[in-house]
């Protein structure tokens, strides 16, 4: 980075923030929307989950590649890319005329949003000076807390309004302005960097990632709609042994000079190797609570779009305080995650006992108090994960860690919504709404109990950067965590 920092460097720093916008909100809105799309378009309930899973599964496999793509081409080059592929995504999703279009069209924006968001945050670390960059990465904070709290109503909203008679249609056409002003923006106020350094692109191992990823997913959404055939189980253990090529591909690449999709020095680490794990599981549990909660207001207790999205209200209030106060909770180190688990627990504990006393006639006033309280808890695990993950990992190993943990976290939504899904329509086969609704919050008390055990794998405290410590914690190598980036902001 220069020593005078790039002058145009605050409105480079919203035209980024468009952009994280866009991905923000295109995470939130199908949640809402997806029982009035189903409506209009058809499909069988598991189109329901691939206008989620699509679009994460996409984001997952191509974050590995994302940001190596800015080093190789040029991160505004790239980001461009992005910005219009994305745009065009949006367009495509707005126009789908059935099912299997609208889902392609999700998993070509997810892919896209991957090639354009760590661009703009790569950019944001060479324009602002070390001294700026916190206040700049700060603003994120802000953009998530209201696009978490408001994505859901503004697609509520949208769909209810049914402006122009596009119904739907318009969670994805309001991405239009937005897009050209990201691009727009892009053409004008961002700077073209990219490394000094010839970096190899390994596109085997991004390869085998999706190829892997897409074996897990594909047989959990679809297996339910066939009767779990032994094809199901038989492309969860493929992926199971694509997985292990991988990993030993990557270990071979390293050997021999190349560079490897994700460092392997990475997976004898026991905090980032438990951190892989817990966040697997935690963003598996959250996206699923999300998606299930959304479907058992609209289809169980027949609310509106609009109503549903403000029924989420206090679980995103809950989060957004946590954040906040997060911040004064840094020295706890990891007992703030474990916390954070404990009131979840208690938040989803609490859901299940309101759905039992308040049967079919439960109120969005009467889910206020178990929503917040899960909120809070959401916000409380999330706010340090990465940080506290990073924080075992030596500081050159930090980007290989920082892109595969995001890589975790989109894959692990796709997994959620699989999982979580899934269970929700097999027990809505038996029994009632409330019933089914009920036994997803079960299974997902069982994934946070796991959760809650992975986080004893991690180190006891996140590091800022070029801090050290008098030795290492848990068995762990002292190591610096990254400065704010991908991971911690588009969480």
């Amino acid at each position: 980075m220069s020593d005078t920092p790039y002058k145009w460097r605050w409105v480079a720093l919203f035209v980024i923030l468009a952009a994280e916008v866009m991905d923000l909100l295109d995470s939130l809105v199908t949640n809402i929307a997806a029982p009035a799309i189903r409506s209009d378009i058809g499909g069988g309930e598991s189109t329901i989950q691939w206008l989620g899973a699509a679009y994460t599964l996409a984001m997952a496999i191509g974050l590995i590649t994302g940001g190596r793509l800015g080093d190789i081409f040029g991160r505004r080059r790239m980001y461009l890319i992005g910005a219009v592929g994305f745009t065009l995504g949006s367009i495509a999703c707005g126009l789908a005329q059935e099912p299997g279009q609208l889902i392609a069209a999700r998993a070509f924006q997810g892919l896209l949003g991957a090639v354009m968001l760590p661009q703009g945050l790569g950019i944001l670390k060479e324009i602002f000076s070390e001294k700026e960059q916190a206040t700049a990465f700060g603003m994120f904070g802000p953009v998530m807390g209201l696009s978490t709290v408001g994505g859901p109503i503004l697609a509520g909203w949208l769909v209810d309004a049914d402006l122009f008679g596009a119904g739907w249609r318009m969670i994805f056409l309001i991405n239009i302005p937005l897009g050209l002003f990201a691009i727009a923006g892009g053409l004008a106020f961002l700077p073209e960097w990219k490394s000094a350094r010839a970096v190899r692109l390994d596109l085997v191992g991004a390869l085998l990632a999706a190829v892997g990823s897409a074996l897990m997913i594909y047989p959990l959404v679809q297996g339910r709609e066939h009767d779990w055939p032994a094809w199901a189980f038989g492309l969860i253990a493929l992926s199971v042994a694509v997985f292990g090529f991988f990993g030993w591909y990557e270990s071979r690449r390293s050997r021999t000079g190349g560079d490897p999709l994700v460092e392997p020095s990475l997976f004898a680490k026991r905090g980032f190797s438990g951190g892989m794990v817990l966040g697997l599981m935690f963003f598996s549990a959250m996206t699923g609570f999300w998606l299930t909660f959304s479907l058992y207001t609209q289809l169980g207790l027949h609310y509106s779009p609009f109503k549903a999205g403000l029924a989420g209200i206090p679980s995103s209030i809950g989060m957004v305080v946590a954040f906040v106060l997060s911040q004064g909770l840094q020295r706890f180190g990891r007992k703030v995650m474990h916390a954070g688990l404990i009131v979840m627990l208690l938040g989803v504990g609490g859901l299940i006992v309101t759905l039992q006393l308040a049967g079919t006639g439960v109120t969005p006033w009467e889910l206020i108090p178990a929503l917040a309280v899960t909120g809070f808890g959401m916000g409380l695990v999330m706010a340090p994960f990465f940080d506290t993950v990073l924080a075992s990992v030596e500081p050159h190993e930090t980007g290989s860690a920082s892109g595969t943990l995001t890589s975790v976290q989109q894959l692990g939504a796709a997994l959620g919504t699989a999982i979580l899904g899934t269970v929700f329509f097999e027990r809505i086969k038996t029994t009632d709404f409330i019933k089914a609704e009920q036994f997803t919050l079960g299974v997902e008390i069982a994934m946070l109990v796991v959760v809650f055990a992975a986080v004893f794998l991690l180190p006891r405290h996140a590091r800022p950067q070029g801090e050290t410590e008098a030795g290492p914690q848990d068995g762990e190598p002292v190591a610096a965590a990254a400065t704010p980036s991908a991971p911690e902001l588009t969480a």
